[in-house]
């Protein structure tokens, strides 16, 4: 990991702080099943055991931050991001252009769809040529955990714990696979945007997507959530325990997410990353409390 810190208060500006965001949701909280015993769930990921919760009162957004959010908070505070001071971050490699992708000379072992793109931030997700000016309601990418912490400690939010993450996420069902039931497509309608197709060769863009989708795209669940299965992963405020460490926590999955490799856009998924780390389907959603 490489370690970073954003305190916001060397910011100077804490006059500048928006009032909180409108989409917030107030959800009562209360004792819920959490977790997974599927038999499509990776033991390492630590869904198990199935588990009663209990979580108070709290607000969580009904949408991720997005593009334009993100952009009052940087207008505001002057703030750069993890991806930005290490000059690069990681990007699907459908949505590189070619004479981008010419410059790469490396890519993930196992997974080499990533690719490492120089300039590869939020405002240029896709690097150097791409821009975000028909994204503004899209969810903020290349947004590493450190930079999540820094934009809710400016607006007066924080990040959700995982308990409130898949108590909203569940919109009130009980052990139901995704946020709107065990079904992934019922009467063949697409809910989320998630990969269709073959992973990673071939996207049919059944669902509308091969990236990000708008933030309020598709349905939302019973509490009023949109995208909290596929579209991109979520930060927690939580530290991951199981096979992979104890990064911060994610969860949601992402529009890259398909049963043949990662089918983790269950309300019950989790997966983690390193504190520092951005890709081009990370971003977060926020909550506060009551």
């Amino acid at each position: 990991m490489r370690p970073v810190t954003h305190p916001t208060e060397s910011l100077g500006i804490p006059g500048l702080r928006p009032s909180a965001p409108s989409t917030l949701l107030s959800l009562p909280g209360g004792r819920f099943r959490m977790g997974s015993e599927d038999s499509d769930v990776n033991p390492g990921d630590g869904e198990g055991p199935v588990r009663e919760v209990d979580v108070a009162a709290f607000r969580i957004d009904a949408v991720t931050v997005t593009n334009k959010r993100f952009a009052e908070f940087v207008d505001a505070t002057g703030y750069v991001t993890e991806a930005e001071r290490f000059g690069w971050s990681f990007v699907f490699e459908m949505l590189v252009a070619p004479e981008v992708n010419e410059t790469i000379d490396q890519v993930v072992a196992g997974t080499p769809w990533w690719l490492p793109v120089h300039g590869a931030t939020w405002r240029t997700p896709e690097g150097p040529g791409s821009g975000i000016e028909d994204r503004h309601n899209h969810p903020v990418v290349h947004v590493s955990w450190h930079d999540a912490t820094a934009y809710c400690g400016w607006a007066g939010v924080r990040l959700p714990t995982e308990p409130e993450w898949e108590y909203a996420a569940r919109g009130g069902l009980d052990q139901a696979r995704f946020p709107w039931g065990d079904e992934l497509e019922p009467g063949g309608r697409h809910m989320c945007n998630i990969w269709q197709g073959d992973f990673p060769t071939s996207n049919t863009l059944a669902d509308g997507y091969l990236g990000t989708a708008p933030a309020d795209a598709f349905e939302p669940n019973g509490f009023g959530l949109h995208n909290v299965s596929g579209n991109v992963w979520e930060w927690t405020a939580d530290a991951f325990r199981g096979s992979l460490g104890g990064g911060p926590a994610m969860r949601g999955g992402s529009y890259l997410c398909h049963v043949s490799y990662c089918n983790r856009y269950r309300v019950a998924a989790r997966t983690s990353n390193t504190a520092d780390s951005s890709a081009g389907n990370i971003g977060f959603r926020v909550a506060a409390d009551v």
